[in-house]
C-alpha cells in the first residue's frame, strides 16, 4: 500500500511540475505582441472565423477574444492544412476556448500565429 501511495504522490508531483512548465509558456492573445518572433502557446476564446476560399492559399482566419475587425489575435490555418481537421475549423472551434502553438508574428498591425 505504501508503494502505491508513493507512486501516486510522485505522479501527482510530476503532473504538477509539467503543468507549471506548460503554464509558463502559455500567453493570452493580448500579450502576444510582446513575443513577436517567438514560439509560444496562445490561449483564448474563438470570437469569429472566416475561410477565405478565393484568397491565395485559401487561409482560414480564427480570431481570438474579439471578432473581426476588432480581433486581438488571429490564428492562421492554410487551406492545405484544413484536411487535418475532422470538420471545418471555423465551425469546429467557434465560441470555444482553444490553445494554439506556433511562431507569433506581426501582420498589418496585429498579431497572428502560424
Amino acid at each position: 500500500m505504501r508503494k502505491i501511495l508513493r507512486s501516486s504522490v510522485l505522479l501527482f508531483v510530476l503532473f504538477g511540475l509539467l503543468s507549471i512548465a506548460l503554464a509558463q509558456d502559455t500567453i493570452t492573445p493580448e500579450d502576444a505582441a510582446k513575443f513577436i518572433g517567438q514560439q509560444k502557446t496562445v490561449c483564448g476564446t474563438v470570437a469569429s472565423a472566416h475561410y477565405a476560399t478565393r484568397s491565395k492559399g485559401q487561409p482560414t482566419f480564427i480570431n481570438l477574444d474579439k471578432p473581426y475587425p476588432n480581433q486581438v489575435f488571429t490564428v492562421l490555418i492554410w487551406g492545405s492544412d484544413r484536411s487535418k481537421f475532422d470538420r471545418p475549423p471555423e465551425a469546429l472551434y467557434f465560441k470555444k476556448d482553444i490553445c494554439v502553438t506556433g511562431m507569433v508574428q506581426s501582420y498589418q498591425g496585429g498579431q497572428r500565429l502560424w
